[in-house]
């Protein structure tokens, strides 16, 4: 219920203020589990993409954000999942969060790259996202996002008004053929399949290299059975 009202409340005025270009949002199926795959250049991407796309999106938040009330008013309303980051056993936790969320029926978003670009390029994904569709056998559909990282720049303290899009592509369905959860090879197999699917919608450069967090700043995604 909270989720739909802050929604409700929220979206007229993200659209008024950035006038946001939304492309395929019919791509994103409206009921059963699905997995939305984005590249990330902002923690914008957290708001914006829940705020434009058809149903509830679930993200992974830092459990800090929910020690402040206006933060935990807002991202509890968004649907967000807190989740204390930094070991293995809260990259455990992540997934079992996810698993969760599409156990239910839900859409859960996830940054394949782990933690936002810092250079507007695409990065390695990690296979946390094959792992999660091969085990909720889900539809992932990729999801490109341009011009949140204009919104607030690192080291900025105020968001400011830039334009933002954001495309919702094909759904991706990875069937028993892709193979199981447990083989390494099928986890990367899909993985590199969604982020392909991502780069063409959003035309980055692509580095073959995992993205890396400076210190302090915390992965973003889980990163599946091998860590």
């Amino acid at each position: 219920m909270l989720v739909s009202v802050t929604r409700r409340m929220m979206a007229p005025p993200l659209r008024l203020l950035y006038r946001p270009a939304v492309e395929g949002r019919h791509h994103v199926p409206r009921r059963g589990p699905v997995i939305l795959a984005s590249n990330h250049l902002s923690f914008v991407d957290s708001l914006v993409i829940p705020l434009v796309a058809p149903r509830p999106v679930a993200f992974l938040a830092k459990a800090e954000y929910f020690d402040v009330r206006l933060t935990r008013w807002l991202f509890t309303g968004l649907g967000a999942v807190p989740v204390r980051r930094g070991a293995h056993r809260a990259a455990l936790a992540s997934l079992d969060a996810a698993m969760e969320v599409l156990g239910a029926g839900g859409a859960f978003g996830i940054y394949p790259e782990g933690t936002r670009s810092r250079d507007g390029r695409l990065y390695r994904g990690r296979t946390g996202v094959g792992w999660l569709a091969l085990t909720a056998r889900a539809p992932v559909v990729p999801v490109a996002v341009a011009g949140t990282d204009d919104i607030q720049p690192i080291g900025a303290r105020l968001p400011r008004i830039r334009p933002v899009t954001v495309r919702f592509g094909v759904p991706l369905t990875f069937d028993p053929s892709y193979g199981e959860p447990g083989d390494a090879q099928a986890r990367r197999r899909v993985t590199d399949e969604i982020m392909d699917r991502i780069a063409e919608l959003s035309g980055q450069e692509r580095v073959a290299a995992y993205n890396t967090a400076p210190a302090g700043e915390n992965s973003r995604a889980p990163r599946g059975p091998e860590g």
